[in-house]
């Protein structure tokens, strides 16, 4: 049969890896190129294992995808995205987080006008996002967001600074602020924050919680809100990725089932 749906990779790490793995034997999606940083080509490569091509830039597609899928994070959405965007190729990304920055924001939207094109982000590691957008629609009066991560969860991030993650005894608040605070800061652990607030109150008007926590196995997501509405709270305990701490496997997966959902006539 026919390819229904042609796309391109943006990243090479834990979860552009697993979207590999787990597109690459449908007849409905093809694969047709993975884009990186020069630098990261070999990795890349190594990944490709010969099924598809691996590029520097956007503008080297030799064929036109449907969709650039964006695996790579803050700088690979801030690299490739608005020129996808402006030839007329939509978007897709876990990488919220990167939406607090105004300016890329305010790029990501006029190269969507004018190439006619759009930019969707997932709701990744978290759930109730759909909730969240009709709470809104109804009136909100509260969102609150608590993350909570072993502690390795947390190496390389600003975390470090404040506490010693390898002997942490008991949990232990390194943030608390706003939505846009926490992306900026957390651009690799809290993309989860701003997918919330921009479903709800938006980026300056939910507040966040992270926590590095030794008596958790896992990476946990709380939603506390209230509205019109009445109550919700949603809790995801998360396995991480193996061989990324920081890498949600439910993230990754909401690539495969927002790709799988393309491809459907009738769904959900």
């Amino acid at each position: 049969m026919a390819h229904e749906l042609k796309i391109a990779l943006v990243g090479y790490g834990a979860i552009a890896g697993y979207v590999v793995d787990q597109v690459s034997p449908l007849e409905e999606i093809a694969i047709i190129a993975l884009i990186c940083r020069e630098a990261s080509r070999s990795k890349a490569e190594e990944l490709a294992d010969g099924r598809f091509s691996v590029l520097a830039a956007v503008d080297e597609l030799s064929d036109r995808p449907d969709l650039l899928v964006d695996c790579a994070g803050h700088s690979g959405l801030a690299a490739h995205a608005p020129s996808a965007l402006q030839a007329g190729i939509d978007v897709i990304s876990i990488s919220t987080g990167a939406l607090a920055h105004e300016a890329l924001l305010e790029e990501l939207s006029t190269s969507a006008e004018k190439g006619a094109s759009s930019i969707r982000f997932l709701p990744g590691a978290v759930g109730g996002i759909d909730a969240l957008l009709s709470a809104h629609a109804g009136g909100l009066e509260k969102v609150v967001y608590t993350g909570r991560k072993p502690p390795q969860g947390w190496a390389g991030s600003p975390a470090d600074g404040k506490c010693d993650l390898a002997s942490l005894q008991e949990p232990f608040e390194h943030f608390a602020g706003t939505a846009r605070e926490a992306a900026r800061l957390y651009p690799k652990n809290a993309n989860v924050a701003a997918t919330i607030a921009l479903a709800s109150l938006g980026l300056d008007q939910v507040s966040v919680r992270l926590i590095a926590d030794p008596g958790v196995d896992k990476n946990i997501h709380e939603i506390d809100a209230a509205g019109a509405f009445g109550r919700l709270n949603v809790k995801v305990e998360g396995n991480p990725l193996p061989g990324n701490p920081k890498s949600s496997a439910l993230a990754a997966m909401s690539i495969v089932a927002e790709l799988k959902r393309r491809t459907r006539r009738v769904g959900i």
